[in-house]
Order: C-alpha cells, then structure tokens, then sequence
C-alpha cells in the first residue's frame, strides 16, 4: 500500500517545520511519498526535510486550487491531507495504513483532531471563541457523516468516483466548507467515511484566534459558503436568523455561561452569512 501525504501549508514556516519534525520519522521512501502545497505566497519557502519530498507552490491564494494539482500528482493508493499547524503523533501513519487494510468498506478517513494544550489555560475565558478543528468521536470506529480538514485521509479512487475539491471554496477562496462539501458528495455516491481514533493530531492553540470579532465573523463566512454548494431560500434563512436572535437574546437575558452566548452567536452569525450569500450570489460552479 503506498502512501502519499499531503500538506497544504501558507506562510506558517515554524509550524510546518514543527508539524515535520513529526511526521519524517514515520515516511519510508519506498513506500510513501510527501508533498509540500504552498499557496498565497510570492515566492516558495526554504524547506528541508531530509525526506525526498515534492514542494509545489502557488503565488495564489486557494487551498483547494494547489491541494488538487497534489492530489493529481500523487501516486499512492492512500492520500493523506494535513494541514500545517499541527504535530501528528507517534503511529500517525501506521494508524492510517492499518484502518485503511482493516476496514475496507470506507472511502475516506476522518483522523482524530486533539489540543496541543489546553485551551482554558492558554486563552483562558475566551475559550469558547477559539474555534479550533476539533474532533474526538471516542476510541472506536465508527462511521461519521464527513471529513475534516485538518486531518483526513482518501483512498485515491474515491477522488476518481466524486472528483477533486471544489476550488470555491476553503482558504484562500471563499473560505471555508471544502471539507463539508467533498462529504456530502461521498455519501451521495453511496460510499462511507469512517472515524479513526488512532490517527491523532495535536493542533495548535494559537491565542490570536480566540477573539469574538475573529470567531462571528468565520461563522458568518461558513453561512456564506453554505449557499455555493447547498441549497438555501432567503425566507427560511431570515426565519433562522429571526429564531437565532431570540434565542441569543434569552441567553443573555439569563446570564448563561460564555460558551452558550458563543453557540448563539455563532447561529446568529451563520444564518446571517447564508442571507449574505443569497443576496450576493458568488460564482454557480467550480472553477
């Protein structure tokens, strides 16, 4: 079974030399092969690896656009996709090989997504605004409804059956769903994603994230980049927003905890964001 991996890095240089220092001890050259997706940058990074990885680069901003041309390039039957601020752990990719060879029903792998430190200490109060990727469905596996996209896995047939990401979306375009969108087209074809416990990552708590402003304003751009790949009408979205403000309006009322005024918030936001996109259509079909 060879194995690619694939990280999608912009302008984070000491994570990703973090996030390889973890990962280049579990890579045999005859058996897997590593890919650097640098985007949004004028000019590619500096990397050294020791490993014999394939760096593309892309001036342009889009994570999609230069995670693709990847995921064409790649040779393994198993593509993995890593974003770039995390660490991954001791097995990570003997985690991966194993659930890919064990269960051969799923097409594609959600990974197991952990802080690297706790979020409460570092950020403190302004924990529920952090809005980190994570993901901790136990210690089975299960199936799951989608991917995410800090740590997930394909088998490389299942691009063949669905196609490649949908370049609208994610960082760098509109900004996020990349991950939601490639599920929902996984389960329509019939196929299984499936949830590992074992291919753990350990994600960044990076402070500057942990502000309302930063947190109801991705909610807002989620909304958004909802109403480019699903179906969404400007009365039922108002109706939401209407049911969203009264139910923030009642928590503050009641001087509910942070992270239940922050669940609100982020409903209120989302809801907005879809009126957003359907009053401002963006492009109809993938670029």
């Amino acid at each position: 079974m060879k194995l690619s991996v694939i990280i999608t890095t912009h302008a984070r240089p000491d994570s990703l030399d973090r996030l390889l220092e973890s990962l280049i001890p579990q890579l045999d050259p005859d058996r897997h092969e590593l890919f650097i997706a640098e985007n949004g940058t004028p000019q590619p990074s500096r990397i050294e690896t020791g490993f014999a990885e394939m760096h593309i680069h892309d001036p342009l901003p889009g994570k999609c656009r230069v995670q693709n041309r990847a995921i064409v390039a790649a040779q393994g039957s198993i593509i993995v996709l890593l974003d770039d601020d995390l660490v991954v752990s001791r097995d990570y990719i003997a985690a991966v090989q194993h659930f890919f060879a064990r269960y051969p029903e799923y097409a594609a792998m959600k990974g197991r997504i952990l802080p690297a430190e706790d979020p409460w200490a570092k950020v403190g109060m302004m924990a529920p605004y952090l809005d980190l990727p994570i993901v901790d469905e136990g210690h089975e596996v299960i199936d799951v409804r989608g991917v995410l996209g800090a740590n997930m896995a394909f088998r490389s047939s299942t691009f063949d059956h669905v196609g490649l990401f949908d370049e609208r979306l994610g960082p760098g375009a509109a900004g996020h769903e990349e991950e939601t969108e490639m599920s929902q087209r996984i389960r329509r074809a019939g196929m299984r994603i499936g949830y590992c416990p074992d291919a753990l990552v350990y994600h960044d708590v990076d402070p500057e994230r942990a502000t309302r402003e930063r947190y109801i304003r991705i909610a807002r751009e989620r909304g958004y980049c909802r109403t480019l790949h699903e179906h969404h009408t400007l009365s039922n979205a108002i109706a939401e927003r209407t049911l969203a403000a009264l139910r923030l309006k009642i928590a503050r009322l009641m001087h509910a905890p942070v992270a239940r005024i922050a669940r609100e918030e982020r409903r209120h936001a989302v809801a907005q964001g879809i009126i957003d996109g359907l009053r401002n259509p963006g492009p109809t079909s993938p670029q």
